[in-house]
């Protein structure tokens, strides 16, 4: 870096004397004659590359290890708030109040934020607007590839039972095969979308033998309420009430397919700075989920009414959930790899995808994850 000045502050001064002619006897008393903004932005730059030079020296150490200060160096901008996205289907979270009681001690506020779907609620990750959300596998495959800087902090359960391919009650489609030149609904790059993909190449069918209808949750009941649609991929609350409301029929649900469930994320910002408040809303989070899975009925019943649902619908949604958080490791990682493969493959996303580029080091799971995790 000083050398780089000082080749240029002699540049710049051997331009000059060239500019004007002047003699070299004169040289030496032209650099001490010069106005005094050219020598001072010589002295100003050589003191600075020295304070440059040894502040890089310092960040030269830490970048040789980019996971020493991805977590823990951060007591002093350690979050007062929370900014929580969340969907309808973890929406338990946020009713049950467990996160504001347990941070409020630590003088931290929590600020929910509600998504159609997993996509549009890592959109607003990535642009700032939240710090942490839970989505399904696909939409931070999405993400990734679109240049999105998220990091996957924990795994969610498995629950193949919660999503389906939907048709109209009196539909002539019987099994998948018979899906082919159909108009099928579902959000483009959520959990619904692998599921769809998944259960085309188990039947022998191509991505490109249906007419795919890229539409959120709410528009795509409705346009399958009007009969535009002749199936929708959907999962639970939304699945559910389609069946209770339009007598749907399940023509498949991802029992036997889906091998995953879905992942909390995080802004890397956020877990870099406040790796402590990270492990208390993973150790929350937990144990909401034990709490769930014993209480079954008392979920359902206190989402009923939050979502506009009857208890029996919502009871069945929750019947067929599993609940519990899994940790992030390489088997995950390794089945996480194979969704970003896939979608390549079908050049649904425009780059491969590196799944580990979002994931932190083992050291760094274990410094915040919750103990017992299934």
């Amino acid at each position: 870096m000083i050398n780089l000045i000082f080749r240029r502050f002699i540049a710049k001064w051997i331009s000059l004397i060239k500019l004007r002619n002047i003699p070299f006897h004169n040289q030496y008393k032209f650099f001490f004659s010069s106005p005094l903004p050219i020598v001072g932005a010589f002295v100003t730059g050589l003191c600075l590359s020295l304070l440059f030079a040894a502040c890089s020296s310092t960040s030269t150490v830490n970048s040789s290890n980019p996971s020493a200060t991805s977590v823990g160096n951060s007591a002093a901008s350690k979050a007062t708030v929370v900014r929580f996205g969340y969907q309808k289907s973890t929406i338990l979270l946020r009713t049950k109040g467990v996160l504001e009681k347990r941070l409020a001690p630590e003088g931290i506020t929590v600020k929910w934020s509600e998504f159609q779907a997993g996509p549009q609620l890592l959109e607003a990750m990535n642009v700032g607007s939240i710090d942490i959300g839970p989505v399904g596998e696909s939409p931070p495959i999405f993400a990734q590839a679109a240049g999105a800087s998220l990091t996957y902090v924990v795994g969610t359960a498995a629950t193949p039972a919660s999503s389906a391919i939907l048709v109209p009650q009196n539909s002539s489609i019987q099994k998948v095969t018979d899906l082919k030149g159909k108009k099928v609904a579902f959000q483009k790059g959520s959990s619904a979308h692998l599921l769809l993909v998944q259960a085309l190449e188990k039947a022998g069918l191509k991505y490109t033998d249906i007419e795919p209808k890229y539409l959120a949750p709410a528009d795509a009941r409705a346009a399958f309420v009007k009969g535009s649609l002749d199936a929708w991929v959907i999962w639970d609350p939304f699945y559910a009430a389609a069946q209770e409301a339009t007598k749907a029929r399940v023509l498949i649900d991802g029992t036997g397919i889906n091998k995953q469930g879905g992942y909390y994320l995080m802004t890397r910002k956020f877990v870099t700075e406040n790796p402590q408040t990270v492990k208390t809303i993973l150790e929350e989070i937990q144990n909401l989920e034990e709490w769930s899975k014993q209480n079954r009925e008392e979920v359902a019943k206190t989402l009923a009414p939050v979502l506009g649902i009857d208890v029996e619908t919502m009871k069945k949604a929750t019947n067929r959930r599993t609940f519990g958080l899994v940790p992030i490791d390489d088997n995950l990682i390794n089945l996480q790899q194979g969704v970003a493969d896939t979608y390549y493959k079908l050049k649904l996303i425009p780059k491969e995808v590196n799944v580990k580029d979002a994931m932190l080091t083992k050291e760094e799971y274990a410094a915040f994850s919750p103990k017992n995790l299934t």
